[in-house]
């Protein structure tokens, strides 16, 4: 009974909670209304804003947000180029000697700029080798027509070509920052001398915006540069690499909403083979096979029908035409 007897007068926390939440409502308006119980009052106080939700989306998230638009997804218009992209041909820049490197090296160079791994700088890099402007290449870099991928960073060789190191390179009127570790200076954009961006199109989603700009033809862009000196008016509709015919009659001038079909080209070898010697831009031969036979046990004839873009390329009427092929394109057959 002594052992029991010393815990008499001590309640037992939770019944104390409980005659607290029924006794000391609150009312407010003729509401009735909980009390604080002071968990949060550290949190909720007016000194400290930085720990309430509101402040840590408003901050955070609008930084987290900017960032990943104007560092990771959307190309900066000077220079047509994202900064994985920049920072990887100011790279291959530095360690330039005219001959061929290999792209292992060049990604392990590059991360001295960026942050984000070597696999984000190897896909930037492949995609600009196989646009084949600004970069040669040797070894097996992919197929945009097959979708095959191009071969391991320690078997293939870049370097820079002719027209970047004419066109896209300029330390003495370059702008220059600090990297993220603070031991070296990159490039907030190059002195591009020619419409990069419209030549090589790009496409990124960011937060709450996206970017999506298709090709040009190089020779029509140089034409529309010296128009635009000259004070003459111009028009200038998307082309691709992969070839195709385009219907631009929806283009509207690349603006939102704007969309482009683009056609294959196939034609009929003998009675049992086809040749696949044109694609839509974005797709692959796969794809058009499937679609092929999908068509076939479906009794559909799909020759005729176009891939919707987005936004494209050919002239018959004004705004259709043939897209001219790129020298690296090859028939692809099958039975």
């Amino acid at each position: 009974m002594a052992k029991d007897d010393q815990w008499d007068g001590i309640q037992d926390p939770e019944e104390n909670n409980e005659e607290e939440s029924q006794e000391d409502i609150l009312e407010e308006n003729g509401e009735a209304v909980a009390p604080s119980t002071g968990k949060y009052d550290k949190l909720l106080s007016s000194d400290s804003h930085k720990y309430k939700l509101s402040g840590m989306f408003k901050d955070w998230f609008l930084d987290y947000s900017s960032y990943v638009i104007l560092q990771r997804a959307v190309p900066h218009i000077v220079d047509g180029l994202k900064p994985v992209q920049r920072r990887v041909l100011h790279a291959m820049y530095r360690m330039d000697d005219g001959s061929y490197t290999k792209v292992a090296n060049i990604v392990g160079q590059a991360m001295q700029y960026h942050p984000h791994g070597d696999a984000s700088i190897l896909g930037a890099l492949v995609q600009l080798g196989q646009k084949g402007l600004l970069i040669d290449c040797q070894g097996n870099w992919g197929n945009i027509l097959t979708g095959d991928s191009n071969a391991a960073p320690r078997y293939i060789e870049a370097r820079l070509s002719k027209f970047a190191k004419e066109v896209v390179f300029d330390p003495k009127i370059t702008h220059w920052m600090t990297s993220y570790d603070g031991r070296n200076q990159e490039p907030t954009e190059l002195p591009v001398r020619f419409p990069l961006l419209l030549a090589q199109g790009t496409e990124g989603i960011a937060v709450g915006m996206a970017s999506k700009i298709l090709p040009h033809n190089f020779n029509e862009l140089l034409d529309a540069s010296v128009n635009i000196l000259e004070g003459k008016d111009f028009t200038i509709y998307p082309d691709f690499p992969t070839g195709g015919s385009a219907d631009c009659s929806n283009y509207k001038d690349g603006a939102r909403g704007g969309s482009v079909k683009v056609r294959a080209k196939i034609e009929k070898i003998d009675k049992n083979t086809i040749a696949i010697t044109e694609i839509p831009y974005g797709k692959t031969s796969e794809i058009i096979k499937d679609s092929i036979v999908k068509a076939k046990d479906k009794g559909k004839n799909q020759e005729d029908r176009g891939h919707d873009h987005g936004q494209g390329r050919d002239y018959h009427p004004p705004t259709q035409r043939r897209v001219s092929g790129q020298d690296h394109r090859r028939p692809l057959r099958f039975h």
